[in-house]
């Protein structure tokens, strides 16, 4: 099995940082568009408890199961979103320490 990352990637290079089987690499023909080797990707089951691809991307909908489901789908990141705005109205945006 192997995910697949959608035309959805913004090219943050996230994913390929936190990759532990160097499996995203970049399009050599689209820039800022990223693909995952089938091959070496093992889903981050003999790493991690959960994909780091997934754990790690920025937008909902960018990285995909082998069945094409979303492991971000839309509204999942909107926790985090809410919780960064709640901690910038609490403590501000500016760090004065």
């Amino acid at each position: 099995m192997s995910f697949v990352i959608s035309n959805k990637c913004v090219g943050c290079h996230a994913c390929m940082v936190v990759c532990p089987n160097q499996a995203v690499y970049p399009d050599a023909d689209l820039a800022n568009q990223f693909h995952i080797h089938p091959k070496r990707c093992d889903e981050c089951s003999a790493h991690y408890d959960n994909p780091q691809c997934a754990s790690i991307c920025p937008v909902e909908e960018a990285i995909l199961d082998s069945a094409r489901n979303p492991l971000n789908p839309v509204g999942s990141l909107m926790p985090a979103i809410l919780e960064s705005q709640k901690l910038t109205q609490t403590f501000g945006s500016k760090y004065d320490g």
